[in-house]
């Protein structure tokens, strides 16, 4: 299994989730099952099927949650003495040659999302710049090519 790097705050979060699933949608699940078994035939039920489906995910998403959770890393974001070189937890703005510059934290894979500005150290730019420091000029290979970026700050 790769390494299960967490904030503490994305920890949270999937906690939360997990006791939600536990609560609240397996027992939504369980309820919509039990009303279409009322239904009578079962063998043409599309809404016993949807539900059974939903009773799988929900199944599949709580085993998910309890594995990343039980092996979970806890990463400091800003807790920990500032580095000069980028790290997990590392709040990092880059640029590419002439675009505009890009502030990103870096995170494990379990929580990245581009869109909040939160990327995965395994991603890679993650990967590419991990170790680096500011000023530095860092190539990055993705399937679509290879470009640089340069560290204008870690924060």
């Amino acid at each position: 299994m790769p390494n299960n790097f967490l904030t503490k705050e994305g920890f949270q979060k999937l906690q939360e989730e997990l006791e939600y699933l536990r609560t609240v949608k397996r027992q939504e699940v369980a309820n919509r099952l039990h009303e279409a078994m009322e239904g009578g035939e079962l063998i043409e039920n599309a809404e016993y099927e949807a539900a059974k489906n939903e009773q799988a995910f929900v199944e599949g998403r709580i085993q998910e949650l309890d594995v990343l959770l039980a092996s979970a890393k806890i990463i400091e974001e800003n807790g920990r003495k500032k580095s000069d070189v980028v790290q997990l937890g590392s709040k990092v703005t880059i640029k590419e040659g002439n675009f505009e510059a890009e502030s990103f934290t870096i995170v494990g894979a379990a929580e990245a999302n581009p869109r909040e500005g939160r990327i995965s150290n395994e991603s890679p730019i993650g990967k590419a710049i991990l170790g680096h420091k500011v000023g530095e000029v860092v190539k990055v290979e993705t399937p679509g090519g290879t470009y640089n970026v340069k560290i204008l700050k870690i924060g």
